[in-house]
C-alpha cells in the first residue's frame, strides 16, 4: 500500500516524538529507588503511645517526620509476615484482660501512607511476652514469654488473624543467679532457615532449647539433644543466623558475651566454636548486652551494649565462622536496647531506650565499620527496629 504524503508526515512526526516522550520521565535510577517503612517498637506511657514509623529513602539516607502508626500497649518487640500484609507485635504486660499473661496484637500495614490497622489480639499465654517472629511461611506467629518463662506458637489465618495456640511449652528450672535466674526467661525464640526447627534462648536456664516445628500444624516437640548450654550466670538473650543457615550467634545479656556455634539443620544440633566478649577490655562497669545482628553480606557481626552504650562490631572469619573484633562506636545515647539493618545492609538505625532517640549510622559494607550520619530521630522508649517495604 503506497503512502500519501500527509500520513507520512504524521507518522515521522509521531515517531520523532517518542524519544522526547520518554526523556521527560523521571530517570531510572530515581525509578527503582528503594524506600521502607522503618516501624519503631516502644515502651508506652504518658509521652509514648505505641507504635511509630518513618519514611526511609535508601538513596538519600533521610527520613519524613515520624508519626503514630498504631495505639497499643508496650509493642517492645515487632515482626513482618514474609509478604509485609502484616504487622505483629508483642504486648509486654502481665494481666491482659484480667489474666497472668501478656498479649500478641496484629495489624495490616498499609505500605503506602505507613499507618497500621488493628486486626487483633489474643493472650500470649504468658506474662510479659518480650520477643514475636515468624516461621518462613508466615503462616505462624513464634513468642517468647520473659516473666512466664514460656513460649508459644499462634497460626496466621488468611486475613491476619491470629488463632488461638497452636503449642505451649513451659520452660522449668533455674540459673546460679538467684535475682536473675530464679526460673526461666524465655527471651526470644525462632524458627531456623529449614522451619524444621524452632530454637529458644532462655536467660533464666542458661540454655538455647531446640524443638522440632511442624510447619502444618505449628506444633512444638523437644529435639534430641534438647539443648545446648553456655557458661553459668551468662544469660542468653537473642540470636541470630548467618545468611547459610549453617552458624548461629548468641549475645548473653549478663555475661555481655557472643557465642559462636555450627549448626546442623538435619539434626537441629549446635556445636560451639567460640566465646567473646561484646565489651573492650578496658572497660569495667556495668553492662547488659541486647540485640545482635549478622550483615546481610554475612561478613560482619553487630551486638549492642547497655551500660558501655555502644554498637560493637566485629568481622566473621569466611573459613572458620569465628569472630575478631573491629570497633566500638558510641551509640550516641543511652542504654541502646535494639537495632536494625536496612535489608541492603547500608544503614543502622539504634533506639536508644533511655534517651528517647534513634540513631542512624552508615554501614560500610566492604568494612562493616559504622559512620553517624548525623540524624537522630526522636521518640520515647524505643525498643525495637524493623524496615517494610513501602509503595
Amino acid at each position: 500500500m503506497k503512502l500519501t504524503k500527509r500520513p507520512f508526515v504524521f507518522l515521522l512526526t509521531v515517531l520523532l516524538c517518542v524519544p522526547l516522550v520518554a526523556s521527560s520521565q523521571p530517570p531510572a535510577q530515581n525509578a527503582t529507588q528503594k524506600t521502607y517503612w522503618v516501624y519503631l517498637g516502644t515502651y508506652t506511657g504518658p509521652k509514648s503511645k505505641g507504635i511509630y514509623s518513618y519514611r526511609f529513602n535508601e538513596s538519600t539516607g533521610r527520613t519524613a517526620a515520624p508519626a503514630v502508626a498504631a495505639e497499643t500497649t508496650n509493642p517492645s518487640f515487632l515482626a513482618v509476615s514474609p509478604n509485609h500484609r502484616f504487622l505483629f507485635a508483642v504486648n509486654e504486660e502481665a494481666d491482659y484482660s484480667g489474666g497472668k499473661t501478656g498479649a500478641v496484637s496484629s495489624f495490616a500495614v498499609d505500605r503506602k501512607t505507613g499507618k497500621l490497622t488493628f486486626i487483633n489480639q489474643v493472650p500470649s499465654r504468658g506474662p510479659g511476652p518480650c520477643y514475636v517472629s515468624l516461621d518462613k511461611t508466615g503462616h505462624f506467629v513464634l513468642v517468647a514469654n520473659y516473666e512466664g518463662g514460656s513460649v508459644a506458637i499462634f497460626p496466621v489465618l488468611h486475613d491476619g488473624r491470629l488463632g488461638q495456640a497452636s503449642a505451649f511449652v513451659q520452660h522449668s528450672g533455674h540459673g546460679m543467679n538467684p535475682k536473675r535466674q530464679e526460673g526461666p526467661h524465655a527471651h526470644c525464640i525462632e524458627t531456623d532457615r529449614s522451619d524444621r526447627y524452632a530454637i529458644a534462648a532462655d536467660l533464666g536456664l542458661d540454655r538455647l532449647l531446640v524443638y522440632h516445628f511442624d510447619s502444618k500444624s505449628g506444633a512444638l516437640t523437644p529435639n534430641q539433644p534438647p539443648f545446648a548450654e553456655v557458661k553459668p550466670g551468662s544469660g542468653p538473650r537473642h540470636f541470630a543466623f548467618d545468611p547459610t543457615g549453617r552458624f548461629l550467634y548468641l549475645v548473653d545479656e549478663m555475661g555481655s558475651t557472643i557465642y559462636a556455634f555450627s549448626y546442623d539443620s538435619r539434626k537441629g544440633v549446635l556445636r560451639p566454636l567460640q566465646n567473646i566478649s561484646s565489651l573492650p577490655k578496658s572497660f569495667k562497669g556495668e553492662n547488659y548486652a541486647a540485640e545482635i545482628a549478622v550483615h546481610p553480606s554475612g561478613k560482619f557481626l553487630y551486638v549492642s551494649n547497655r551500660g558501655h552504650d555502644s554498637i560493637a562490631v566485629f568481622a566473621i572469619d569466611p573459613a572458620k565462622h569465628t569472630l575478631t573484633p573491629l570497633e566500638d562506636v558510641p551509640a550516641q545515647g543511652k542504654f541502646p536496647r535494639s537495632f536494625g539493618i536496612t535489608p541492603d545492609g547500608a544503614y543502622m538505625f539504634v533506639a536508644n531506650q533511655k534517651s528517647d532517640n534513634v540513631v542512624i549510622f552508615r554501614i560500610d559494607r566492604r568494612t562493616g565499620r559504622l559512620t553517624p550520619t548525623g540524624q537522630s530521630l526522636a521518640v520515647t522508649s524505643p525498643v525495637c527496629v524493623i524496615f517494610v517495604s513501602a509503595e
